[in-house]
């Protein structure tokens, strides 16, 4: 067993993390290893973006603050936050680096390739991915038994689930880290053998988009039908207000990749494709199925 399998051991999480990507979902990721414990390294393509990234994790950990799930004022986790514009910049101490850009096959080869290139041989690399092939991802590396899938959803602060995505190579100590690791930033975790969707984007995707096809049909309004999944069924958000809030366009791509793999029983709505067109992505543009505020 690795150092790095040892120190799971104490429920603790890695001292050094690396997040490739500081948009939402990586700024989030930075956000609870910082809080857990962690010095983290947020690499991002430019200074620019890296700023941008930086920006984010604090004004998460702002809100984190001001709701009182913090007890420490948020400049004190920003000063074991480094920024870097280069993977070959991460540490080579590095326990354990969580790649979370773009769902692009291409992009996080290239990614996960330069940051295996950066680390020692103990470290865990890992693919914040909804939906693509961990296996594949992993054929693409040198040390493929050092590698799985971390699926975190979003708001990251907020949720209590990170989905394991376990692929034939992955070594069984490392799955044991990463769930020690998971339990450490105070979530639950799931363990699931690579398949398109997971368990959890296969199963939110269908929800979704039979929400879609329903406003499409006009069968009743975006409010309604989140209303009905809400109270009739207690989901604590319906499915079309939780495709504003990933991203229509996100969605979009999920529900494509699915369709690809597993027929047509997931190809997209017409209607999901013309408001991806028209830039309603949800959330992060201000309109979707649903119309946000600036400060939800």
């Amino acid at each position: 067993m690795s150092t790095h399998e040892q120190s799971a051991a104490g429920a603790g999480v890695p001292a050094v993390v690396a997040v490739v990507g500081g948009g939402t979902m990586g700024a989030g990721i930075v956000q609870q290893f910082l809080t857990a414990g962690a010095d983290v390294v947020l690499v991002e393509a430019t200074a620019e973006a890296a700023g941008a990234g930086r920006a984010r994790v604090a004004a998460g950990l702002e809100g984190a603050r001001s709701r009182g799930r913090i007890d420490a004022e948020p400049a004190a986790y920003l000063a074991r936050l480094r920024t870097v514009t280069d993977t070959a910049a991460i540490p080579a101490d590095t326990g354990l680096v969580v790649e979370a850009v773009p769902e692009r096959p291409e992009l996080k080869i290239a990614v996960l390739t330069a940051a295996e290139a950066a680390v020692g041989e103990d470290a865990v690399l890992a693919s914040n991915t909804s939906s693509l092939s961990v296996t594949e991802l992993a054929a693409a590396l040198q040390r493929p038994h050092r590698f799985l899938g971390t699926h975190f959803f979003n708001p990251v602060p907020a949720s209590k689930l990170v989905e394991i995505v376990v692929a034939p190579g992955t070594d069984p100590a490392v799955l044991e880290s990463v769930r020690g690791w998971v339990g450490a930033l105070g979530k639950t975790e799931i363990a699931v053998r690579d398949a398109p969707g997971f368990a959890t984007s296969r199963l939110g995707v269908t929800l979704g988009l039979e929400a879609i096809r329903m406003v499409e049909e006009e069968v009743a309004s975006p409010a309604d039908i989140d209303t009905a999944m809400e109270l009739g069924y207690r989901h604590p958000m319906g499915p079309l207000r939780l495709t504003d809030l990933v991203g229509l366009d996100v969605r979009l791509a999920i529900a494509e990749h699915l369709a690809s793999e597993l027929g047509d029983r997931f190809a997209p709505p017409e209607l999901l494709r013309r408001m991806v067109a028209e830039g309603k992505l949800g959330k992060k543009t201000g309109q979707g199925f649903h119309t946000w505020d600036e400060g939800e």
